[in-house]
């Protein structure tokens, strides 16, 4: 008989994870998504505005015009120039953006299955399956170290996707993912800020503050230069009520951006994340990925990005969807508060053999540990097509059958001889009550 084919699905529709997909899954946002819309309408809100106050003046100066010379002898500063530059600086904002929304931040694929069952043994009866799910202890440590650039790092277990985390990688409780490099999970973007988008965060961020700067230069040399015009200060205002607005909401958003850009400025001079930063303090231990200010830089925007350790539009077995992104947590929050930390940089080590860091980030392979449990899984499935492995299965079966039916059976004697001796113990001391009362005083 010929065996049905194996029915598959897409990756991005039956994904762990709670990011949001579009585009046949080349586009992945994180599940805020209309937060992306809210930063679009904050960005193109102002410079509709600002572009039609261009347009405007552009238009009643056309008015003034006889041949080439002007009326009054007055110029416009709001000219075709400055609308074709405030149009360049908001494509770009926006282009960023999305760059940033809709890309794989550096998510970490899941294992198929606990690196512990998978050390154990080459495959899982019904009955190891029931002990495993009831285990109340990882075998796994929770966390390893390993040595970076002379210093011992730490990286921790991951209960969720069942992986050593890389070093820098951390578990977004937003977006359910371990991603590299992990920076913070932005509201604004809607998205994982981590090592596959960061570069594109940083130049949306300092692109809006460049943004915010211009608006608020060429709205107030605008109300400067119309003031010749208006004969007092409350005409001027009623005059140019678009410039006061627009120099209002730069002035505003100059401090939020502006302060965002100069921090992570900071942050990739010394080879920081967010997530580092806040709750590590490298400014009190050394940081074992500060390479200097160049090569940080250098590191940020002008290396080569990661590809993506995940291919969304692959098509995947459904053996593998429920092994792989559907597996359950396993000893959840049983570190203490202690071992919640993913990485902890320690003192020097003489001695220690000293990776440089990019390189390790490069060597850290997942791919060979998936294709190896792949293989492992593979072997399993033809394990279990065995005649003889049936037999070993209903034996598991009638073996856990027999052991609670033991066990029932044991339980009912020995409350049985509790209530035996409870009842013994009860007759001795009314014998004893009775024996004092009656003897004679």
């Amino acid at each position: 008989m010929t065996q049905a084919p194996k029915k598959t699905k897409i990756l991005y529709r039956v994904w762990k994870g709670n990011n949001r997909f579009f585009c046949g899954g080349r586009c992945i946002f994180g599940p805020d998504v209309a937060s992306v819309f809210l930063s679009v309408l904050l960005i193109i809100g102002p410079i509709i505005t600002f572009c039609y106050q261009i347009i405007s003046k552009i238009h009643n100066c056309a008015k003034l015009h006889e041949g080439d010379h002007l009326i009054d002898g007055h110029h416009h500063l709001l000219s075709f120039p400055i609308l074709i530059v405030t149009l360049i600086i908001m494509l770009s904002d926006l282009s960023f953006l999305l760059l940033t929304a809709s890309r794989d931040p550096g998510i970490v694929p899941r294992n198929a299955q606990s690196m512990e069952s998978s050390d154990t043994s080459d495959f899982n009866t019904p009955s190891m399956e029931w002990i495993n799910g009831r285990t109340l202890h990882m075998k796994l440590p929770r966390t390893k170290d390993i040595i970076i650039n002379g210093f011992s790092v730490k990286i921790k277990y991951c209960d969720t996707c069942l992986l050593y985390r890389p070093p820098r990688t951390s578990h977004c409780s937003v977006c359910n993912n371990c991603v590299q490099k992990f920076d913070h999970h932005c509201p604004w973007v809607g998205q994982c800020i981590g090592l596959r988008n960061y570069r594109f965060f940083f130049l949306f961020i300092s692109t809006s503050t460049f943004l915010c700067i211009y608006i608020f230069t060429i709205s107030l040399m605008n109300i400067l230069q119309e003031r010749k015009i208006y004969h007092s200060f409350l005409k001027l205002i009623v005059g140019e009520i678009i410039s006061v607005i627009l120099l209002m909401y730069a002035f505003l958003s100059v401090w939020f951006v502006g302060g965002l850009t100069i921090f992570h400025l900071y942050l990739i001079c010394t080879n920081q994340t967010t997530y580092e930063n806040f709750r590590y303090r490298y400014d009190k231990k050394d940081n074992p990925f500060n390479m200097g200010v160049l090569q940080n830089i250098k590191e940020v925007f002008f290396s080569r990005i990661a590809p993506s350790m995940n291919n969304f539009r692959a098509r995947v077995l459904d053996e593998v969807v429920e092994n792989r992104y559907f597996a359950p947590n396993i000893s959840a929050d049983m570190a203490s508060s202690f071992e919640k930390v993913d990485v902890e940089a320690g003192s020097p080590i003489e001695g220690g053999d000293s990776m440089p860091i990019p390189d390790l980030l490069r060597k850290w392979d997942y791919k060979s540990t998936i294709e190896n449990q792949s293989t492992n899984n593979e072997h399993k499935d033809e394990a279990l097509d065995h005649p003889a492995l049936y037999n070993i299965q209903e034996y598991d079966h009638q073996g856990l059958r027999e052991c609670e039916q033991i066990c029932t059976e044991d339980d009912t004697i020995i409350l049985d001889h509790i209530d035996h001796m409870i009842e013994d113990e009860t007759i001795a001391d009314s014998v004893f009550y009775e024996d004092v009362h009656q003897r004679p005083a």
